[in-house]
């Protein structure tokens, strides 16, 4: 028998709203890889939402992470979200050169901003420091936005050739990662994502877009990239099939009335990942 794949899994939980480790444990482990929780921070629910608790537990992660050091133990990849700090992204980069190694596929998504905006969090200092993470990447899922930050291009309107993606992608890899995804790419109706590995022609993949955004649908698509990546799917096959479970758990959410901050209802489909 084959041995089942870990995952390493870096950031925050928000108790409501289907967003990061709420997304990430559920959706990996039904992907029959077993998901491992290193968490950066607790929210009650996310940001999003008027009001919220919040406990940053920086202070807390080198201890957790040092009793797994003492155990000895391994993974066949290491997956980051959203990281608050740079204090936060030198303990990710410690814990990649410590958990890391060739059998080890490590999968960052930058979060960084969105609609040609960093974050409020995110200082000049803070993006500096995640283009030296990405460095360390095997995967990358940039939006455009962060596409832009981790290469230093002008936003302008957000609108960009394929010719123009390939070589951001291009600029990008050249830092260390193998293979990239741009998500989010609007052309009119339809919602595309860049592929790009080294090696192989750039990409478009195109769907038509299915209603409004709504909240964790990132920490979704790259949730399934990430088993993926370990279980050894083909990346451009990873690409498409994480973007139409998107769109159909979207969908359903529309059906369903469910708020845009609750997120979307995967766990409508969850049993149909694999």
């Amino acid at each position: 028998m084959s041995r089942q794949k870990k995952i390493a899994v870096i950031q925050d939980l928000s108790g409501y709203g289907r967003c990061s480790m709420t997304v990430a444990l559920p959706v990996i482990s039904a992907m029959r890889v077993q998901c491992c929780p290193v968490l950066t921070s607790v929210f009650s629910n996310h940001t999003g939402y008027p009001q919220y608790f919040f406990d940053d537990y920086t202070d807390r992660m080198p201890a957790y992470i040092e009793k797994w050091k003492r155990l000895g133990l391994d993974f066949d990849g290491i997956y980051t979200g959203f990281l608050g700090s740079t204090e936060q992204i030198r303990i990710v980069g410690d814990f990649i050169r410590d958990f890391g190694g060739p059998e080890t596929t490590v999968i960052i998504d930058p979060v960084m901003g969105d609609n040609g905006k960093a974050y409020i969090t995110y200082t000049p200092a803070l993006c500096d420091r995640m283009k030296e993470l990405a460095a360390q990447a095997d995967l990358l899922t940039p939006n455009v936005t962060e596409l832009c930050i981790l290469t230093d291009t002008p936003y302008g309107t957000g609108r960009f050739t394929g010719k123009q993606y390939e070589e951001m992608a291009g600029n990008l890899a050249a830092m260390g990662p193998e293979k990239i995804v741009i998500t989010g790419i609007r052309q009119g109706d339809f919602i595309a994502n860049g592929i790009y590995q080294k090696g192989r022609p750039f990409r478009l993949c195109r769907t038509r877009s299915a209603g409004q955004c709504r909240c964790g649908t990132g920490d979704l698509f790259a949730s399934i990239i990430a088993a993926d990546a370990v279980n050894g799917v083909d990346f451009a096959v990873s690409v498409k099939k994480a973007a139409k479970f998107v769109k159909k758990c979207i969908i359903r959410s529309q059906e369903m009335e469910i708020p845009l901050t609750d997120g979307v209802c995967f766990e409508e489909f969850l049993g149909q990942l694999k």
